[in-house]
């Protein structure tokens, strides 16, 4: 993981952003990784509801958090690729590039795992990095080497295409799904059978993971959404434009989330088609506001700061989270304790996630001081 100096991104509150980097979608980021460390570090199965994920099928505000990061990884790329490209840089120079850094994060995510202190042999090998790293990566090559209409189709190929092989395909020794077993059961799926069979013993939750294989596919089409995005941002219609359409799309896919739900269930762990249109749709949404609220009414200062500091270095800020959340979790119990005056074992692990917060933020608030902005 690099380091790169630069100013720092908000420096000149009043001024509108150059089309090379949006200070909402910054803030988008920012408020994106904050709740990210907020929900991973709940220190009970009590928690409160929002800061839970759904048991199952549902979805709760916790479970929009991973896709909104996909989304905004999506933007980005459409950013930074089209800024390398006219700066001289080839498409062979952005393939390497993309995959070096796919390779990094990927092993960074490994790392992490790692951590926990198990044998080699039963390290968890999915998890957040590990997809954000393959996602970006597919999500950057279909960028670089199609035009907006053929991501469109791959959209519509890999939404699809999974809820085909969810839907239809039998499951070895149990049937298929729909017929001769519930569909969407939660071992008896396509997802968490090959899960088993590929990676045993490396899995979260035993029998299957949130991360998976095959629920990688539908991840990529979420990030591609957020490409579509990221070249409406770019493009030369007025503001006020492309406010109205982003809005507009989000609603509609907020709606055809919930109507394929009724036969596809939305469902973050199974990563389903129905939640990346639903979860896709709240994060155009929550963007559009972002960027009425700071890119055309400039309505930036004090309260933006916090976000903009996580936003931009939120890889680091992920990484120093998980280091930090996790010393909490394995030596600080007289810590945990020391919570237990609190009303209600809920409040407890909301405070125990608001320090972590805060630990987390006085790092990355002094590399943003420098000027520091972490690059992999």
């Amino acid at each position: 993981m690099a380091t790169v100096t630069a100013p720092a991104i908000g420096r000149t509150e009043r001024t509108r952003c150059s089309p090379e980097r949006l200070f909402s979608l910054d803030l988008f980021r920012g408020i994106t990784i904050a709740a990210m460390i907020v929900v991973n570090n709940q220190s009970s199965d009590e928690a409160y509801w929002p800061l839970q994920h759904a048991k199952w099928n549902g979805c709760t505000p916790t479970d929009l958090i991973f896709p909104f990061f996909l989304f905004i990884v999506g933007v980005s790329l459409v950013f930074s690729s089209h800024a390398r490209l006219e700066r001289g840089d080839s498409r062979g120079a952005l393939v390497l590039h993309t995959i070096r850094r796919s390779a990094i994060l990927f092993a960074i995510g490994l790392a992490l795992n790692g951590l926990a202190g198990l044998p080699l042999g039963s390290w968890r090998i999915p998890g957040v990095l590990q997809r954000i790293a393959v996602v970006y990566c597919a999500a950057m090559l279909i960028t670089l080497f199609t035009k907006i209409p053929a991501r469109v189709a791959w959209i519509a190929t890999l939404l699809l295409g999974y809820w085909a092989l969810m839907r239809f395909v039998p499951v070895p020794g149990f049937g298929v799904p729909g017929r001769d077993i519930p569909l969407l059961h939660p071992d008896a799926n396509l997802a968490a059978y090959l899960d088993r069979k590929l990676l045993l013993g490396h899995l979260w939750e035993g029998t299957r993971d949130p991360e998976g294989i095959l629920s990688t596919l539908p991840a990529i089409a979420t990030a591609l959404c957020g490409a579509l995005t990221g070249e409406w941002l770019r493009s030369e219609r007025p503001a006020t434009r492309k406010l109205a359409v982003m809005f507009a799309y989000g609603v509609a896919g907020v709606v055809a989330g919930e109507l394929w739900g009724i036969w596809f269930p939305i469902n973050k762990k199974l990563w389903t088609s129905s939640y990346v249109l639903f979860t896709a749709g709240c994060a155009l949404i929550c963007l559009a506001f972002c960027y009425w609220l700071t890119d055309i009414k400039l309505h930036r200062g004090r309260w933006t700061r916090p976000f903009l500091v996580f936003g931009t270095n939120a890889i680091g800020a992920y990484v120093i989270s998980e280091l930090i959340g996790g010393w909490l979790s394995w030596r600080g119990y007289t810590f945990l304790h020391s919570l237990a005056w609190l009303d209600s074992a809920a409040l407890a692990s909301l405070a125990h996630s608001l320090v972590v917060l805060l630990l987390c933020f006085i790092p990355v608030w002094v590399l943003y001081r420098k000027r520091i902005f972490l690059k992999v």
